[in-house]
């Protein structure tokens, strides 16, 4: 069974950045479609960013141009970094890693066969 830990969470000001890295337990990235979820109180869980099949990387149209998403399957981590953050970022965010991956990535989070436990993000205006 694969595991998933982000870290890198936590609060700044809008206008500031983070780094969320997350660290699998086995060597997942280099075969998986992956992704970057996140998920505020009262709202669905939705896609941020995702790679997928041959590194093809997508993006929510919300987070275009601050986000990015990128792995090193040396280490076995996905990262994403925020830059430009603004309080509507402020939520819960989840990696992801799916074995069935289409070329543009995944943005169904059912789409997805393991899940980390989660980092919170709070970003200040």
């Amino acid at each position: 069974q694969v595991q998933l830990v982000e870290s890198g969470g936590g609060s700044v000001q809008a206008g500031g950045s983070l780094r969320l890295s997350c660290a699998a337990s086995e060597s997942t990235y280099s075969r998986s479609c992956v992704g970057w979820f996140r998920q505020a109180p009262g709202q669905e869980r939705e896609g941020v960013a995702v790679i997928g099949s041959v590194g093809v990387t997508s993006y929510a149209d919300s987070v275009k141009g601050r986000f990015t998403i990128s792995k090193d399957n040396a280490k076995n981590t996905l990262y994403l970094q925020m830059n430009s953050l603004k309080p509507e970022d402020t939520a819960m965010y989840y990696c992801a890693a799916a074995r069935i991956c289409r070329y543009g990535g995944n943005w169904r989070p059912e789409e997805y066969n393991f899940w980390g436990q989660g980092t919170q993000v709070t970003v200040s205006s």
